[in-house]
């Protein structure tokens, strides 16, 4: 049979597994360099199956790839035709323009100093990082042992795609513990295992909000990361004041759908929202059918009285979705996360879920599902609790020994950091900046914030400072206020 193009194509022998991949990598220089011109019609697959000496299915399969990659198009009852690469690469700066976008979230990273930075672990002599946690008295050899068990017991089983919603014997840990550490009310197919926290706020982003319709509250300050998820989605988000009883409920927009709060431990104040407001803020949202987000990132370490029950505790009227993270008991690369839904939000959640990733890794699940069940977390979180209640303390005597009459401390009995209002004359990011030059890494409350609306404060975070670190720190920082 005549040859049906007007340039060679060299195949591998008959047998090889690579005909397919060589004849579809061919076809495609052929169009790319311009062998093949836009809009010539393809021979009909039987046809160059035939002349090829090659199976009809190793030519479909070729097409078919060309065809997804946008190199060929096909035409009802015509076949297939080269496709007008130039034309298209046209049409799709045309269509997708998303430097706007990319503008304000760029913007939005270099403001907000709340994230990890270009720098190194080390960098700072008084590193007042937030958000990062101590890992180097982790037990890694016993996550390193539960690891192999957990790999052992997967190659003895088969390799199938798991449940969006997560590994049952992680849920039914999950569910253990935070019924026992938290009193939180749910079972094993309550929870949906994440990738972290921002991915519970993702998907549930993705599942409540409908465009320019959504209205979310957010405390303000808050957490910015939420905010712009939400933002992203297409919600209009509404800043609440925050004061020393936690979020202002009665400032709650009335036509709030979603309400985001932090009450174990408002971020970044550091206050804990009081049991009235909690009342309040349910009552809201049963009677306004407003769906609150709780997250209790850092309720794990709490160092005075008795912590007060999960807003889900409390709940009665299927209102709220707690989230929770392994991010700070344990560490961030760990990338697990938690919610627990109300049954009527929990098949759009998992559905989502599914649609984001299908589910997470089957290891880490497995590994950190025995850490828990053998009481290796409760002993760990209990360790070290122990360790940032000394720095909080050395922390809160050298600010009032140094910084008294010039540092505010926000009372606060939990979490990884303390706040720390200045007085409205000291440009705190200007301060943030020259205490960076001395070798002190803090945080200004300002990147917290919505909108740009004034916070003037400084936020120190327990996880990287060492205990000998924290008053010298202090004392230069105070120096360089006055």
């Amino acid at each position: 049979m005549e040859h049906p193009f007007e340039f060679p194509l060299q195949l591998p022998d008959r047998g090889s597994r690579q005909r397919m991949a060589a004849l579809h990598g061919q076809l495609r220089a052929a169009i790319l360099d311009g062998r093949l011109k836009p809009g010539l019609r393809l021979p009909a697959t039987r046809e160059l199956a035939e002349a090829l000496e090659v199976s009809r299915n190793t030519v479909v399969a070729a097409y078919d790839l060309l065809l997804g990659e946008g190199y060929i198009e096909a035409r009802r009852g015509a076949g297939n035709f080269v496709a007008d690469l130039a034309m298209r690469r046209s049409d799709r700066r045309a269509r997708i323009d998303v430097s706007a976008a990319d503008k304000r979230i760029a913007s939005y990273w270099r403001s907000f100093t709340g994230l990890p930075r270009p720098m190194h672990v080390g960098t700072y002599a008084h590193d007042f990082r937030l958000g990062i946690p101590d890992s180097r008295s982790f037990p890694y050899d016993i996550w390193r042992r539960l690891s192999a068990r957990a790999l052992r017991n997967l190659s003895r089983s088969a390799s199938l795609y798991d449940p969006a919603s997560g590994r049952l014997p992680l849920r039914q840990a999950i569910a253990q513990h935070i019924s026992f550490a938290r009193a939180v009310s749910c079972e094993a197919e309550d929870v949906i295992v994440t990738s972290g926290a921002q991915q519970a706020f993702d998907l549930l982003a993705r599942v409540l909000v409908t465009p320019e319709r959504t209205v979310v509250a957010v405390e303000d300050p808050g957490y910015p990361p939420l905010r712009e998820v939400f933002r992203a989605a297409g919600a209009q988000v509404i800043g609440v004041p925050v004061d020393n009883e936690g979020l202002v409920v009665e400032q709650l927009p009335r036509d709030a759908n979603v309400i985001y709060v932090t009450p174990s431990h408002q971020f970044p104040l550091g206050v804990v929202m009081s049991p009235r407001r909690r009342v309040e803020l349910l009552a809201f949202a049963r009677t306004r059918g407003a769906l609150v987000i709780e997250d209790d990132y850092d309720s794990e370490f709490r160092y005075g009285g008795r912590p007060l029950d999960a807003l889900q505790t409390l709940d009665r009227d299927d209102t709220v979705c707690y989230v929770g993270t392994f991010s700070k008991c344990l560490f961030p690369t760990l990338r697990l996360g938690y919610a627990v839904a109300p049954p009527w939000l929990r098949t759009a959640f998992v559905n989502a879920k599914h649609l984001a990733d299908w589910h997470g890794d089957v290891l880490t699940q497995d590994t950190l599902a025995a850490f828990i069940a053998e009481g290796h977390l409760v002993r760990h979180v209990r360790h070290m609790r122990k360790v940032y209640a000394e720095r909080r303390e050395v922390l809160l005597d050298a600010l009032q020994r140094h910084g008294k009459g010039r540092l505010q401390v926000c009372p606060s009995d939990a979490g990884l950091h303390l706040a720390a209002m200045l007085d409205d004359a000291v440009d705190t990011p200007a301060l943030v900046e020259r205490a960076a030059t001395e070798g002190i890494n803090l945080e200004s409350l300002n990147a917290y914030a919505k909108d740009g609306v004034a916070v003037n404060g400084v936020a120190f975070g327990l996880g990287m400072i060492d205990v000998a670190r924290i008053d010298e720190g202090i004392a230069k920082l105070v120096r360089l206020v006055a």
